[in-house]
């Protein structure tokens, strides 16, 4: 097999040309959130995306070996940015060790990005419960059939071990909070917006929080 044969795609040509319009300084809001909220809306709106909130978690363990994986963001506010996990999954294990995470909000169909950088918390019980109550019946069976990131031996492991607890907790019935379940708040450090635009020459203005709590803004050249 030829290099042609295993990549029958020319990638070295494929590219898309991005937006003239930019993204300028006098636009942004005071703080990195109420920015994050102005695109989200946006993203949720009329981007055309499948799913807005999903984004990339990047983590790195105590030896400084990264991993990736695509979660969805459940909440965000001043404080920070809020997802669900299992705490013995490899991200989860991850943040014990290196609380340092990344989170990336990769909005293609608009031809922009959000990059958060900041560090992990777990969030509290009380907090976690409430978002629980919120998921549908069949995800609340799904966060206890699933030993996140744990090796099994067949599908039918997980699909055993739904059954069961679907006959335990019959729809209408109050499912238990896992314990070994919960949230992380990712409180930003720097928040990067990045906007597409023509001949590669994106826009990308960076929030960086001051020892005080405030904010500076810098362009970063693409």
């Amino acid at each position: 097999m030829t290099d042609r044969d295993a990549v029958p795609f020319d990638l070295a040509s494929m590219r898309k040309q991005y937006r003239a319009e930019g993204l300028s300084e006098t636009e942004l809001a005071a703080t990195p959130v109420e920015q994050f909220a102005r695109w989200f809306k946006q993203a949720a709106t009329d981007g055309g995306l499948f799913e807005p909130n999903a984004m990339v978690v990047s983590t790195a363990d105590a030896e400084g070996r990264p991993s990736a994986r695509t979660v969805l963001l459940k909440h965000f506010d001043e404080q920070g940015f809020v997802f669900y996990t299992n705490y013995d999954s490899r991200k989860a294990r991850d943040l014990g060790e290196n609380p340092y995470v990344s989170l990336l909000f990769p909005w293609h169909p608009m031809a922009r990005q959000v990059i958060v950088t900041g560090v992990a918390r777990r969030t509290g019980r009380d907090e976690t419960a409430a978002y629980f109550r919120t998921r549908p019946h069949g995800s609340q069976l799904g966060a206890w059939a699933s030993a996140q990131s744990s090796v099994i031996a067949t599908r039918a492991d997980i699909d055993g071990a739904y059954a069961e607890l679907a006959t335990r907790y019959p729809e209408g019935e109050q499912v238990p909070v896992p314990p070994n379940w919960g949230g992380f708040r990712v409180a930003p450090q720097t928040v990067e917006f990045w906007q597409g635009r023509e001949n590669r020459l994106h826009d990308r203005l960076r929030y960086t929080e001051r020892s005080d709590g405030s904010w500076r803004v810098e362009r970063l050249s693409p």
